[in-house]
């Protein structure tokens, strides 16, 4: 029986010691790496990252010659690494250890390993500097990332090691970050790698003034050295870097303008310079970077007006910092067109006059920072239109007038800083509010100890609000007279004008379109004109003879159970909600067509570039021109957030909830901008108030909605991005 035992032991370690590689990657495995390990001597690949594992990795494994990948990120080793790593491993492609506990020097041997390319010990404790000698003997590398470790010694010179990784000319990314790396920044920086895309310098002990050869780092998307002691101005030479996204400088001693190059950077997405000491003005050039989604250049010593220019660039909707400069004037009215924004700061400056009224318009605001300057007059009503509001502080202004009730009904604000401006009557008595400063306030709720209001206030504020009223009141009774005259008389002619059996209805508002006019424009529904069919009908492009407008027809299948009802519920939808990233629609035609069936379509705004599902799935007869129809990463982000934008409005800013219940590509419509607009509200529901007989529980799940085949999980919208975007990298 032993030898039994034995001889079963002796097949299995002689199977396993043919193994070529050992993926073990996120799992839950604790302990320590077996020594055993290291009898797969035929081992190329060894990954056992993202697991528990601590200990220190026995020297056998680093003795496997035929290692061409070491991965062991995320875990809780500890040990040095060997000094002579590079001569015992020498066929390594790739050696990561990051976010681990190693400590010690970094071995300079490693420039034996000919054909490393990517070398990442992030997050560890490595202490002394890169031997840059060594490493830029490896002309294959293409990732070098020591970010987060303890190198440098803070003093001159330290980053000199930069003349030696030119020789590295297919280098892609340099992480230096979090390190204690001081001196200046050499000049040799310029002659880094053209194909040098993410270079991270930031949290370090770096001054002096930024070289102008950065501009011959034309590859450049992420530019990082927060959080130094740079000084002097941003070279103009920045202007050059045409790929970049990501500017990131705050927390130094920069000084003069932000330069007006940064103009020229028409891909960027993010640029954070706060917490500097940057002086003039905002420049308008800033405006050309529309594909800006973050913009904070808070605490500096910037003058002027802000520029409208800022304000079309419709990308901005994470947030728009401006606060804590000397800025003056009034805010611009086109801060109305930033209706994807989430978070605007403009506190601490010295602008004046009133709050825009169009600042309403900015339904997709969550955090809305106006303290510290010199406002004046009252709230605006508009800005009730701000349902997402979670904070808001406009204290420390010169704002008056009585505090409007509906900023105690918007339902997700949970802080409210009113302090220190010349309010005065009645607090309304729901809400979150913080009034302190203003003596004139009274009433609201009483933990809030705030003196009563007096039957004289109330009385006198009635009888200024009844005036208003009945002007109002009978306003609007001349009004409805007028407008049930002009309903009679239209009524009459439209008795008048029909023809046969081709009728139309308007839906409230919707100019109306007849059957004989949409057969025209679609050229009799023709095929030619058909781009897109669904469950329920099919959609003509056409153009409307009346004002050559194009447009997208949607007929109804009325065969097909179920299409009627769809055609009820879209209009009941779209009807009325009104947002750029959901497909406008035109008018609806319900009639009956030349043999007497019932007719019935909706027309909706032509989109030029049709659906996201044609951009990923181009049919067979697409694919010569798949080439033109891919999508950038920028692109695709854009599109996610025009997605979701619509969403949060169906979701949180309608008088009535609504699930769109159909959401996927196909029902994302691009128009010629490519700004997403989403469509098709068939199966669209209202999810309304619960009542005390109904819960909102049952309400939610009266059934499963969708289209035949499909249920959406929400949407999976489309990132199925290259290998290259979805690392996890341990900077």
């Amino acid at each position: 029986m032993e030898i039994f035992e034995m001889e079963r032991e002796m097949d299995v370690e002689r199977n396993f010691s043919y193994l070529h590689n050992l993926y073990l990657t996120e799992n839950n495995f604790r302990g320590s790496i077996p020594n055993e390990l290291g009898r797969l001597t035929r081992l190329a690949e060894f990954s056992i990252s993202l697991n528990n594992l601590f200990g220190i990795v026995p020297s056998s494994i680093y003795n496997i010659s035929s290692i061409t990948s070491f991965d062991v990120t995320g875990n809780q080793l500890h040990g040095e690494l060997p000094p002579n790593i590079g001569i015992s491993l020498p066929n390594l492609e790739a050696f990561s250890c990051g976010v681990n506990n190693f400590t010690g020097a970094i071995p300079a041997s490693w420039s034996n390993s000919s054909r490393l390319g990517y070398l990442d010990c992030g997050r560890n404790g490595l202490t002394g500097t890169l031997p840059a000698e060594n490493l830029g003997r490896l002309r294959s590398l293409v990732l070098i990332n020591f970010s987060r470790n303890k190198l440098g010694s803070g003093k001159a010179g330290d980053l000199n090691f930069f003349s030696f990784l030119a020789n590295c000319t297919g280098l892609e990314k340099l992480g230096l970050d979090h390190n204690h790396f001081g001196g200046e920044l050499p000049r040799s920086i310029a002659d880094l790698s053209t194909q040098l895309k993410y270079l991270y310098l930031g949290k370090n002990l770096i001054h002096g003034s930024i070289p102008e050869g950065i501009g011959n780092l034309t590859s450049l998307a992420l530019l990082a050295m927060e959080d130094n002691y740079f000084t002097g101005s941003v070279p103009d030479a920045i202007g050059k870097l045409q790929m970049l996204q990501a500017l990131i400088m705050g927390v130094n001693k920069f000084s003069g303008p932000i330069p007006s190059s940064l103009g020229n950077l028409t891909s960027l997405i993010m640029v954070l310079i706060p917490d500097n000491r940057f002086e003039g003005s905002i420049h308008p050039s800033l405006g050309n970077c529309q594909s800006l989604l973050t913009l904070d250049v808070s605490n500096n010593r910037l003058t002027g007006t802000i520029p409208r220019e800022l304000f079309a660039i419709s990308s901005l909707s994470v947030s728009l910092r401006i606060s804590n400069n000397s800025l003056t004037g009034s805010l611009p009215s086109e801060v109305g067109d930033l209706v994807n924004l989430v978070e605007l700061d403009v506190s601490g400056n010295k602008l004046s006059n009133e709050i825009p009224t169009t600042l309403g318009s900015c339904i997709m605001l969550e955090r809305l920072y106006m303290r510290g300057n010199e406002f004046e007059r009252t709230i605006p009503e508009s800005l009730k239109g701000l349902r997402t509001l979670e904070e808001m502080d406009i204290s420390h202004n010169n704002l008056s007038g009585e505090i409007p009730k509906f900023l105690g009904k918007l339902r997700f604000l949970k802080y409210l800083n009113l302090s220190y401006n010349d309010f005065e009557g009645e607090l309304p008595k729901e809400g979150i509010f913080s009034i302190i400063g203003n003596n004139r306030v009274c009433g609201g709720l009483p933990k809030l100890l705030l003196h009563a209001c007096s039957i004289k206030n109330s009385n006198s504020s009635y009888h200024r609000l009844l005036a208003p009223k009945v002007i109002i009141l009978v306003a609007c009774a001349v009004a409805g007279i007028i407008a049930l005259s002009c309903f009679i008389v239209a009524r009459s002619k439209v008795k008048k004008s029909r023809r046969g059996l081709v009728t139309s209805d308007s839906y409230r508002g919707w100019k109306t379109v007849s059957y004989l006019e949409l057969v025209e424009s679609t050229n009799g529904f023709s095929v030619d004109n058909l781009i897109g069919s669904g469950s329920f009908g099919s959609v003509y492009k056409g153009v409307l003879p009346r004002d050559g407008r194009a447009v997208a027809v949607k007929v109804l299948n009325l065969q097909q159970r179920g299409a009627f009802r769809s055609f009820i519920d879209e209009c009941k939808a779209v009807r009325s909600i009104r947002h750029r990233n959901l497909l406008k629609i035109i008018t609806a035609c319900s009639s009956i067509d030349y043999q007497g069936n019932d007719f019935k379509s909706l027309v909706f705004k032509f989109m030029a570039n049709g659906s996201l599902d044609s951009w990923l799935h181009p049919r067979d007869d697409e694919q010569p021109h798949t080439q033109s129809k891919r999508l950038s990463l920028i692109q695709r982000l854009n599109i996610a957030t025009d997605v979701a934008s619509a969403l949060d409005y169906l979701h949180h800013c309608c008088e009535t909830t609504i699930v769109h219940c159909d959401l996927k590509p196909s029902n994302v419509l691009l128009g010629e901008d490519m700004v997403a607009h989403v469509g098709d509200f068939g199966l669209a529901r209202f999810l309304l108030e619960a009542s005390d007989n109904y819960s909102q529980s049952q309400i939610m799940s009266a059934g499963l909605r969708g289209s035949m085949g499909y249920i959406p999980p929400g949407i999976i919208l489309f990132f199925s991005l290259p290998n290259k975007f979805m690392t996890k990298p341990t900077y």
